[in-house]
């Protein structure tokens, strides 16, 4: 009869595409069950937003279809998304799994449109998404959302995040007296602004955190990337030279601060005409995929440019709610899923990471550790041993 070793043997075989690992090693295969040949676990995918959640659970029945020795099957598939960043050195946001920070060189290269609908993307898989608008100058959010009547309210000393189609929202622009109102600040109280929205909110049990950072390297990307141990940076570009270019820029500045880059997302790729389903490279072809093979970084994904995730922007209605069977909201799918897959990844080097800091630490412990001495007894029959040794010695 098949015993639990030889079904977890059989299940090892089974590769996580993302990771390049085994999904037992992984710890993916949960209250294992065996019976006299009726067998029962869960599979736990690393997040919903899994690309390859179908491809692997094919893989895992394909694996126990070949022990011929089980009768029955059932299998349960779940998701709990890994910790991409250190939440032991983050106490005020241990609650957020992964701080994700979307930016861009230089503005109008629909940074906010990706963010947002970026988010929307991932909390449609089922995972538990905020969305942080961290342009305290110019907060669109609001607008993109319908939610310009907004407010945060405060409640024990934490900002409340508002609530809008699944998504937990914070933004400068919910403060906004009025639609002409600029924000008119030096650095230091725009970072101060930065960090309270990011320590002072209650992102309660989030798997991901979307920060829609304002254009360039100035003070906000600064302050986040200095704040709080982040997941990593997605960068957005268009295919133009003149955007992909400055985007370059973004990317030296994070590396600089030793901030892992998720990957690079091209907005307004292609344009494909209705009539005669041609596709149009209207803004050139190609810059986000020659940035990516330039300096290996991820390419998850190129968002074709659509007339209605503009006019969805401005009414309030994202093109992820309104048409979510469009090509469009299919590519932010994309997008989202790759970006998932990546910050799992980040997680998995992180665990490894830090179990090898711990192993190293623990053998450093052991080696530094000093002998115990030994008590008055030990001591005195220690003596006598020797005594008695190097007495006998010359008489032999």
């Amino acid at each position: 009869m098949v015993g639990v070793d030889q079904v977890l043997e059989k299940l090892s075989t089974v590769i996580d595409p993302d990771l390049k690992k085994d999904i037992v090693s992984m710890g993916m295969i949960k209250d294992l069950e065996l019976d006299q040949g009726n067998l029962k676990f869960t599979l736990e995918l690393t997040t919903p937003a899994c690309p390859f959640n179908v491809e692997i659970e094919e893989d895992v029945r394909k694996a126990v279809g070949e022990i011929e020795e089980i009768k029955n099957f059932d299998m349960n598939v779940t998701a709990k998304v890994m910790e991409g960043r250190s939440l032991d050195a983050d106490t005020a946001l241990s609650t957020v799994k992964n701080i994700i920070g979307v930016a861009s060189g230089k503005g109008g290269v629909g940074k906010s449109t990706v963010s947002l609908n970026l988010a929307l993307a991932l909390s449609q898989t089922g995972a538990k998404v905020g969305l942080l608008d961290a342009d305290i100058y110019g907060p669109s959010i609001p607008l993109m959302l319908g939610m310009t009547d907004a407010n945060m309210e405060v409640k024990d000393n934490k900002l409340q995040p508002a609530d809008s189609n699944g998504l937990k929202v914070v933004s400068f622009g919910f403060f906004a007296e009025q639609e002409d109102q600029a924000a008119i600040y030096r650095g230091p109280i725009i970072s101060g602004i930065l960090k309270q929205f990011l320590v002072d909110t209650n992102w309660t049990d989030l798997d991901y955190l979307i920060v829609d950072l304002p254009p360039g390297t100035g003070d906000i990307p600064l302050t986040l990337a200095q704040t709080i141990p982040i997941t990593g940076i997605l960068v957005v570009t268009t295919p133009q030279d003149v955007a992909s270019n400055v985007a370059v820029k973004a990317m030296g500045m994070f590396n600089k601060l030793n901030v892992p880059i998720i990957g690079i997302v091209e907005n307004m790729s292609h344009f494909t005409c209705q009539n005669c389903n041609e596709i149009h490279h209207i803004f050139g072809q190609g810059g986000a995929k020659k940035i990516s093979e330039k300096f290996n970084i991820p390419f998850v994904g190129e968002i074709p440019l659509n007339s209605g995730i503009m006019s969805g922007s401005d009414l309030g209605k994202p093109i992820m709610i309104t048409d979510p069977n469009s090509p469009s909201s299919e590519a932010f799918r994309t997008a989202a899923k790759n970006v998932a897959a990546q910050c799992s990844i980040i997680a998995a080097k992180l665990q490894e990471e830090m179990a090898s800091e711990a192993a190293n630490a623990g053998a450093q412990s052991t080696e530094a550790e000093p002998s115990k001495p030994p008590d008055a007894g030990q001591s005195l029959g220690s003596a006598g041993a020797g005594t008695a040794a190097s007495t006998s010695s010359p008489s032999n």
